[in-house]
């Protein structure tokens, strides 16, 4: 499968995350350019650094999710060092545990602020610089076809929210930008380190291939929505999560 993304460049948010850091790597490998956007200025810029030292091919820069501005401010860097956009992955994601009952309203704002908003500030700010047969990746979740575990409503509310942002993004964008998200299942990141500590043994159970999965398995996912491989896939969802939702 040819995931061949030579000098294409990409805009990653997210990208100092377990998820995002392996993204970042894989479309590297792949020869893309990389923006990496993260609100861990420190940590994407050490990732950039391990990719390439020289900087030639990625720029690190900090981001808000929940920032309109700083979506605004990471498109002008891409446009200013790279001079065009090919692929968009808005990965940033927060994912913490508070039963609905006892919700502030703070804290639901807040995950959809990052989780929901921080995707469609964007790719709002992207679309207009996007060339004809690029595409925009978004990262949903197992919990968005499911529903989420215990205490996490917000997040599987936001998530659910990405699924329908995308297919109606894919009709709105057809047919010069495709529109995708991938839905990783219960994968090992330091994110979810403390759920996997207290349900993981449930999740491994009901997993078909009896193992969490890895950041790298979603990014090869990733790398191949952002290719010309999947040159005629738009406004699906591909699932990344080793049998435990096998819905459509």
């Amino acid at each position: 499968m040819d995931n061949n993304l030579q000098n294409q460049v990409v805009i990653l948010t997210g990208a100092a995350g377990g998820i995002g850091s392996a993204i970042a790597r894989k479309l590297h490998r792949s020869g893309a350019r990389v923006v990496l956007a993260d609100f861990n200025v420190e940590s994407a810029s050490k990732l950039a650094s391990s990719l390439d030292p020289q900087g030639d091919t990625v720029l690190a820069i900090g981001y808000e999710a929940s920032s309109s501005s700083d979506a605004d401010a990471v498109v002008s860097a891409c446009i200013s060092r790279f001079g065009h956009i090919d692929h968009v992955i808005p990965a940033a994601a927060i994912y913490e545990d508070q039963p609905l009952a006892t919700m502030t309203d703070e804290q639901w704002r807040r995950t959809m602020a990052i989780n929901l908003d921080g995707v469609f500030f964007i790719c709002r700010q992207s679309i207009p610089h996007i060339r004809s047969g690029g595409s925009i990746v978004t990262i949903a979740s197992s919990a968005a076809h499911e529903g989420s575990s215990s205490g996490h409503v917000h997040y599987g509310t936001s998530k659910g929210g990405i699924l329908g942002f995308t297919k109606s993004l894919a009709r709105e964008l057809a047919p010069n930008i495709r529109v995708n998200a991938v839905s990783p299942g219960t994968i090992d990141t330091p994110m979810v380190q403390e759920l996997l500590r207290q349900e993981g043994d449930k999740w491994l159970s009901g997993t078909p291939l009896g193992r969490f999965g890895s950041g790298e398995e979603v990014a090869n996912v990733v790398a191949f929505l952002c290719s010309d491989a999947s040159s005629y896939i738009t406004g699906s969802a591909l699932h990344v999560n080793g049998g435990l939702y096998m819905g459509g």
